[in-house]
């Protein structure tokens, strides 16, 4: 042979050059086809972006965008227009995108497997498998029915493989029609808080098993098909299943034994780890395609063996689920649309055919689910929910078709049949649960089977407001539920907070000469209480990955195995409190509803929320200093406003400057208020004396709903034997032309002082009396081991806020033995005439920030630069 003629032969070689010497990157070459794949994956990548931006805002999986995007890109759309897609999507260049879209198809498929969580259906198993049982048996029937016109009809088409019979085209029907798409399902779930609910459970244990009947019958079909005799298929079954014990029961067991070796199950997976199932994901699919089922399997079959010990599966998800849902998947799906071809639907018989496929997938699930969960026991609108959340369709069903398209089991136009089909009944899934089951009748179907509410929604049983009791009972009762909003950057203030209600240490109360000889060594020990119990919520954001919705359906599991939750508890061990976890998954919009939801199930009286939790964003968490807390904008207050306006318990908001120990804070003598206790301990001949305690509190008292639960929590915390406290009941009084008047000393400290309150009018002696009468029953029956280390005053002022700032100064400060002092107020402290008197004091000093969320008294305090926390108090509303 000639040199010319064997260089004629040789394969065309794209110029190296570049675009500098007049290549064209569109231009499709075999042996350097990146640069044509990047185009398309971006085309691909960013049409489904901009398209699942609109679709997000009707609550449609991100699915929907992506296969809408590829019908628009592929001949349905833009393919009609002359040389677009000979340019963008040639025919040579598809084997490379198949090729990509196939590998992220094998480890979305194992994803899948990892979500699949089989406890779930275990512990459900009964309702799992009516529900599920019914959900494909019945539109499995339907649709072997409406397969035989089917088949008649478009048996014939171009690409369907001659060895497809009627049986196996039936079979595939089926399946089409009976399956569920998990994965989606579980994110509308999700999304719409049904998770948790009897109705979420329900749906999820069916999904679960659902899922897993319809790969096995969709493998007997591929198998089936690639199969050349029936022999064939049965010895391609018993490997198949051959295969799945060996995984079971010797892949596994030694898998286990190396992530517990490598410490990948507690503290997360290794690279090694992550290597290694990455590997075993390729081998069975490498294995399950070559028997002749289809590689997707294998990488199912992975997913479904890997644990979920120790949230193994959920931390394994996060390490390789954003290359696969932003990469892969997208071009999978956008290949479907490609590959989907509106225009062949052009006829009136073709689009009977699309509403009757339409019609029995729809209503085959809806049908079957809603008559199983009825049997069960759930009343006919959950059961309707039940039903429609089946027939969601989703990605697992253009898995499907896709696999039935290259299998050549339907053609290109039953192909987009099915395809419109999946498309409306996955749009539909959403807006038809949110009106069948809405939130109102969630709680209302909840409240009759907690036996508390009619079906009307009236109680089943009145209630008695006798047995709550008069006011002193109601403020003296002690604050025995607390739940705690836990964030790692708060945990040291937290921590020392919640110590305090801790009252089980041995007592160094002061006590007279005179009584010392008749007291017993055992009245200085504080008699033990039954502890706070205190509810430790975390809330971590969901976002669109497969990990966050893992983390919900197995929120018990990941609770466990949370960093921040296991330190709160071994807090709780070390400090003898009785503490609880709870860990909840919501969108960032909805922290504020999550956390009063926990609050209410705990049945807390308190709830305790870090500022720093609450106000900062989070991009700027970790570069905020939290002691310039007051010049912080408003951005992360909506959060906090939600959770103040719908909290069910009373809640206190902490600001945390150094009560964690996170503060350096000078050294300065003993404040005021400890000089005021010296002096008094000397006069009344006290012995004992010991060092400064570790914390003192600074309350004024201006009256009010919020002051009095602040008031309540004050003297709660005294009991602790480290803290000192100074309550002022500051009277407001309004001196004649404005001028400025000193406060005014009316009753000073202690217990059993008869000093007489100021003259003032009738009017504010009236609208004050019943605080004022409350803090002085408070103050005469004080505890005796109280009574030394906690000042009860009252004073008048026409100033409230410049004076509370200035004692302020006084009380609060430290000294080397101190862990920090507490300035508590309410955060509607006082009447309305208190509040417009302290606003205006407060607009005139040009004060901004957080005001409208932590009130006018603990804003202005913060930018005082008074060295204190602050704990901002708000009764139940």
């Amino acid at each position: 042979m000639s040199t010319n003629s064997t260089a004629a032969d040789k394969p065309k070689v794209a110029s190296q050059a570049g675009i500098l010497e007049g290549l064209n990157p569109s231009e499709f070459h075999v042996n350097n086809p990146l640069t044509l794949f990047i185009i398309q994956a971006s085309i691909i990548i960013i049409a489904c972006r901009l398209l699942h931006w609109p679709l997000s805002k009707l609550r449609q999986p991100r699915v929907i965008a992506e296969v809408i995007g590829g019908i628009l890109l592929g001949p349905t759309a833009l393919g009609r227009i002359p040389g677009y897609m000979d340019a963008i999507f040639p025919k040579d260049s598809m084997v490379m995108l198949t090729l990509t879209a196939n590998l992220g198809l094998v480890l979305f498929l194992f994803l899948v497997g990892l979500e699949v969580d089989m406890r779930l259906l275990m512990r459900n198993w009964k309702v799992a498998l009516s529900v599920g049982a019914a959900g494909m048996a019945i539109p499995f029937g339907l649709g072997a029915a409406l397969a035989y016109g089917l088949y008649n009809q478009f048996g014939d088409d171009e690409g369907v493989n001659s060895n497809v019979s009627f049986g196996i085209f039936v079979l595939f029907v089926g399946v089409a029609m009976a399956i569920t798409a998990f994965p989606v399902l579980a994110r509308i779930l999700t999304e719409l808080k049904l998770l948790r609910t009897t109705v979420g459970t329900i749906v999820l244990s069916a999904g679960v098993g659902n899922d897993v009947v319809g790969w096995v019958l969709l493998a007997l079909t591929v198998t089936l098909v690639n199969a050349g005799t029936g022999l064939s298929a049965l010895y391609v079954l018993l490997v198949c299943i051959a295969w799945v014990l060996f995984l079971i029961y010797a892949v596994r067991p030694a898998f286990l034994k190396y992530l517990k070796w490598s410490g990948s199950l507690e503290n997360g997976p290794t690279q090694s780890a992550v290597g290694l199932t990455l590997l075993m994901v390729l081998a069975s699919a490498f294995f399950t395609d070559i028997i002749g089922v289809h590689a997707i399997f294998g990488g199912f079959l992975i997913g479904l063996i890997c644990p979920h010990e120790g949230g193994f599966a959920i931390k394994l998800t996060e390490k390789i689920e954003d290359l696969v849902s932003i990469l892969f998947l997208p071009l999978y799906f956008a290949l479907s649309g490609l590959r989907t071809n509106i225009g062949l639907l052009n006829g009136g018989l073709v689009w009977g055919y699309v509403f009757a496929v339409l019609f029995v997938a729809f209503f085959g699930k809806l049908a079957g689910g809603t008559f199983a969960a009825r049997l069960n026991g759930l009343v006919w609108r959950e059961s309707a929910t039940i039903g429609v959340l089946m027939s969601c369709k989703g990605l697992v069903e253009l898995i499907v078709l896709n696999i039935g398209l290259t299998a050549g089991i339907i053609s290109t136009r039953v192909f987009t049949i099915f395809v419109v089909m999946a498309l409306v009944t996955t749009f539909a899934t959403t807006p038809l649960t949110t009106w069948l089951y809405p939130p109102w009748y969630q709680q209302l179907c909840d409240g009759v089977r907690e036996g508390e509410l009619n079906w009307d929604g009236t109680p089943t049983r009145g209630t008695d407001d006798s047995s709550e009791g008069g006011l002193s009972e109601k403020v003296s009762t002690k604050l025995s539920n607390v739940s705690v909003m836990l964030r790692l950057e708060s945990l040291p203030a937290l921590f020392a907070f919640i110590t305090l209600f801790n009252t089980r240490e041995k007592t160094e109360r002061k006590v007279h000469k005179s009584k010392l000889e008749n007291i017993a060594e055992d009245s200085l020990v504080v008699p033990k209480e039954r502890p706070v119990k205190v509810h430790g919520i975390r809330v971590v954001e969901l976002s669109q990955r497969t990990s966050a919705v893992m983390q919900v359906s197995e929120v018990d599991q990941f609770a466990q195995s949370d960093p921040i939750l296991k330190v709160f508890r071994t807090f709780g061990k070390l400090n003898r409190l009785a503490v609880s976890t709870a860990l909840t998954v919501a969108p960032l919009e909805n922290f504020a509803e999550a956390v009063t939801e926990k609050v209410s199930e705990n049945r807390s009286d308190l709830l305790l929320l870090p500022w720093a939790e609450s106000a900062l964003p989070a991009e700027a968490e970790e570069q905020q200093d939290i002691t310039a807390l007051p010049l912080v904008t408003n951005a992360g207050n909506a959060y906090v406003k939600s959770v103040l306006n719908t909290a069910s318990a009373n809640v206190a908001i902490l600001v945390d400057r150094g009560l964690g120990g996170g503060m350096e804070r000078p050294q300065m003598s003993r404040v005021q208020s400890v000089s005021s206790l010296r002096q008094r301990m000397k006069s009344d001949n006290l012995v004992n004396p010991v060092a400064d305690p570790s914390h003192h509190i600074f309350f004024p008292f201006f009256g009010g709903e919020d002051d009095r639960v602040a008031l309540r929590l004050v003297l709660q915390l005294c009991r602790n034997s480290t803290i000192t406290a100074t309550l002022v009941h500051v009277l407001y009084e309004k001196t004649a032309g404005g001028e400025p008047k000193a406060p005014e000393a009316v009753a000073i400290v202690g217990r059993g002082s008869s000093t007489s309150l100021a003259q003032s009018s009738a009017q504010e002696v009236s609208d004050q009396a019943e605080d004022t009468t409350l803090f002085n029953m408070l103050r005469d029956s004080l505890p005796t081991d109280l009574t030394q280390s906690v000042i009860f005053e009252t004073v008048t002022a026409s100033h409230p806020l410049d004076y509370v700032l200035e004692r302020a100064k006084e009380e609060l400060g430290t000294t080397k033995n101190n862990a920090g002092d507490l300035l508590v107020t309410g955060r509607r402290a006082g009447d309305v005439v208190v509040r417009r008197a302290v606003r205006n004091e407060f607009s005139a000093r040009g004060e901004a920030g957080n005001a409208a969320v932590l009130g006018d008294i603990a804003e202005a305090v913060l930018a005082s630069g008074v060295k204190a926390s602050v704990l901002v108090v708000q009764a139940r509303g």
